[in-house]
């Protein structure tokens, strides 16, 4: 069994916090936009967002090299989709992601296995999407879909 992950997140003042990854690196601030914050920093929504969004890239990583294919540079774009659910709490509906391969997906040996397996790779996006659909789509370095 893995060793839990641990952070520490601290209310500095109105909607900011700090987040203290238990790592050698520097802390982050998180915050809401106004009304609420001051956007000094990500909100909880953008972290969410890029937990899925790199999962996936990593993912992705680790297939391509399974297959010894070089991953390269790597693009991620996510995006949610916020609404109300039946008690008229908003809600993430849904997360989009979108990652662009450096080349064409023609430039990849075995890329129709490497994009059947990537998922189950991401604990982040395997784990929210019992709760939020998570859409994804892998596009080659020339624009085209490959996957989604």
């Amino acid at each position: 069994m893995d060793t839990p992950t641990t952070i520490t997140l601290v209310r500095r003042s109105g909607y900011q916090f700090e987040i203290d990854f238990g790592l050698d690196t520097p802390t982050l601030f998180s915050d809401e936009p106004p009304p609420l914050g001051e956007s000094n920093g990500p909100t909880p929504k953008h972290l969410l967002l890029a937990a899925v969004a790199n999962c996936l890239s990593a993912s992705l990583t680790f297939a391509l090299t399974k297959f010894k294919q070089d991953p390269g540079t790597l693009t991620a774009v996510a995006r949610a989709t916020v609404g109300r659910n039946a008690a008229n709490r908003l809600r993430v509906q849904r997360i989009e992601v979108e990652i662009r391969l450096e080349r064409p997906g023609d430039a990849y040996e075995h890329l129709d296995r490497i994009l059947g397996q990537f998922e189950e790779f991401c604990t982040i996006s395997m784990s929210v999407q019992q709760g939020i659909l998570i859409d994804v789509r892998v596009t080659g370095g020339d624009g085209q879909v490959l996957k989604g």
